[in-house]
């Protein structure tokens, strides 16, 4: 009886962590890996590419049925709460929009990739979405098979791979998980 009990203490915990969980959000699809605390895939549709709607007083949530990272793994370090599907892109009103403010959306971006050719990149997304609706985006991040780890546990990917395609085109792009050595997202087109 005790070996039974030890090897389930043991077993609990791979039962409970590293699950990859295929997730409809509603507005977004993502396939989530507990054990990374990160999305290894996140599906979208552009929603709203001149919502208005304002994303003040929010903040990231958890999902209580998903072991996700949190506001711990974002502390004190180079890495945003990069939305994988971003927030401008579904302000259609506050309800959609804080549907995007889920850990679940939400991986560990080097600020300066997030805030600079990333960014830039969404914006134009969205000029696509006003004359080759719909746009598609599918977002497949990218992990070392030891990825290392901010110190709340989540995992630190590597890249980030994004297809965007319309009925006219499909323009892929990598993007390395660190501070940008290009100055435009063109330059990162595969």
């Amino acid at each position: 009886m005790k070996q039974k009990f030890i090897s389930l203490f043991i077993l609990l915990p791979l039962l409970t962590f590293g699950q990859i969980r295929d997730i409809d959000a509603g507005i977004y699809k993502v396939k989530y890996d507990e054990g990374l605390e990160n999305p290894l895939e996140v599906t979208y549709t552009i929603l709203c590419p001149e919502g208005t709607a304002s994303r003040k007083g929010m903040d990231f949530h958890a999902v209580d049925s998903v072991h996700t990272a949190n506001n711990d793994d974002y502390k004190y370090n180079v890495w945003d709460k990069g939305h994988m599907a971003p927030a401008a892109d579904f302000n259609c009103d506050k309800e959609t929009l804080k549907k995007t403010f889920s850990y679940l959306n939400s991986s560990l971006q080097h600020k300066g990739l997030n805030r600079g050719v990333w960014k830039s990149l969404e914006t134009y997304e969205r000029k696509l979405a006003l004359i080759e609706s719909p746009v598609n985006i599918k977002i497949v991040v990218k992990f070392s098979d030891n990825p290392e780890r901010v110190p709340g546990g989540a995992a630190i990917p590597l890249g980030f791979t994004k297809t965007i395609t319309t009925s006219e085109r499909v323009l892929s792009f990598y993007f390395p998980n660190v501070q940008p050595t290009q100055k435009t997202f063109e330059e990162y087109k595969l």
